[in-house]
């Protein structure tokens, strides 16, 4: 694993690259940044219509004149929307790979923008919200981010709502794009049974403004403990919950040891055990951090009956605070870093998974090879640091529950 600079128009373009021969094929992504549904808060849900219409084909060819082409070579070519990043990302077998590059460079200078298309996306996207009012869990997850990040991009849905997706025009998308798929916003990808000078970036992104590098901005978790209830004829309490997670980057692995034993090991997880297995008031439980240019957080999820929602709901505070307070036993960090320690070579056991790992190490601001440096941490990291660790994070005790449920 590499990562070059290939300069187009004067830009320099950062490519991450392995090169595999175990089998036949490529991957290759570009990957925008600051350019997901954090830019389109004055056109809610844009930047995901605007991803959607890059799966549409180009204008010479059409949705299934173009989506044909690549169907019967068993290419497969795809973009997508986050919160801050678009991708368009294509695997293929190595030799339609030449085809491929020919089919995304059509794609990035005539993408199929045509108010046709983008009613029937509109349709499509509106079909979706309504879909969503009737989904408890991204009802309840919505209502947790509403409180989480209040005001802000991140309160707000990536699909839009009915609002703003009707009054979305083809302008709008036409300039979201040329707006963001610029040069000095990219970083790409590329990896299989290929050489580096096989991708030759220069032709395929000729068509792409130069731009200007973008900041992320910065969004900070609320601390304030809100609750939001919400009542739905559910049969099942659903509780979402959420508090900041401020880190440093160089403590990033501490946190993913402290995660792990409070909410994320399954059956061996504090959470898990006092919620299911000695009270059994749900099936799973769980809480992740998750750390992003954008924010950072720590979040976690259970379903239970309906009766027994404020029971949950106290007994996953009193665990946070606990863990805050206690910290972990030896116990419980030798069993944490013999699953995160021994679950290492299958998470690097294909291609795929290491261009992935990469491509977050690289987007995250670390070095490539940082997981390996991680896991080497995370084997010698001493009780007394974790829990040193642990007791400075007392922000995560400011918890804020969404909860969707049925009146008893």
């Amino acid at each position: 694993m590499k990562a070059v600079n290939l300069k187009v128009k004067n830009t320099q373009i950062p490519v991450i690259f392995e090169s595999s021969k175990v089998l036949p094929v490529v991957y290759l992504k570009l990957i925008f940044k600051v350019a997901g549904s954090c830019e389109d808060s004055q056109n809610n849900g844009l930047a995901n219509l605007a991803s959607k219409i890059l799966n549409e084909g180009t204008l010479s060819e059409g949705t299934s004149g173009f989506a044909k082409e690549l169907e019967i070579r068993a290419i497969n070519m795809h973009a997508s929307a986050g919160f801050e990043t678009i991708i368009i990302e294509l695997n293929c077998l190595k030799e339609y790979f030449g085809f491929a590059l020919k089919k995304l460079q059509e794609l990035l200078i005539e993408p199929n923008l045509t108010d046709e298309i983008l009613n029937k996306l509109k349709k499509l996207t509106l079909g979706e919200i309504l879909s969503n009012e009737n989904n408890y869990d991204y009802v309840a997850k919505s209502a947790l981010n509403e409180l989480l990040y209040p005001n802000t991009a991140l309160a707000n849905q990536t699909t839009g709502t009915k609002e703003s997706i009707e009054k979305i025009t083809i302008d709008d998308v036409k300039n979201f794009l040329k707006a963001h798929l610029d040069l000095a916003n990219l970083f790409v990808v590329f990896g299989g049974d290929v050489a580096m000078d096989e991708l030759n970036l220069s032709h395929i992104l000729s068509s792409l403004e130069s731009g200007k590098k973008r900041v992320q901005e910065r969004i900070e978790t609320s601390e304030k403990m809100s609750e939001k209830l919400i009542i739905k004829p559910s049969e099942q309490a659903y509780v979402y919950f959420g508090a900041p997670f401020r880190v440093n980057i160089e403590d990033r692995f501490k946190a993913r040891v402290a995660t792990f034993i409070l909410g994320e090991g399954g059956f061996g997880s504090r959470l898990m055990e006092e919620i299911r297995v000695k009270r059994g008031l749900a099936y799973s439980a769980y809480a992740r951090s998750g750390f992003a240019p954008s924010h950072s957080q720590i979040a976690g999820y259970l379903q239970t009956k309906n009766e027994n929602k404020n029971e949950a709901m106290s007994v996953v505070r009193s665990e946070f605070e606990r863990f805050v307070k206690n910290g972990v036993s030896a116990y419980e960090l030798t069993q944490a870093k013999k699953f995160l320690l021994g679950s290492e070579p299958l998470m690097q056991e294909t291609l795929l998974n290491r261009l992935n790992i990469a491509q977050n190490e690289f987007y995250n601001g670390f070095k490539l090879g940082y997981f390996k440096e991680e896991l080497n941490k995370i084997s010698k990291l001493k009780l007394s640091e974790l829990n040193e660790f642990i007791a400075e994070h007392t922000e995560i005790t400011k918890l804020s529950f969404a909860v969707l449920y049925n009146e008893i």
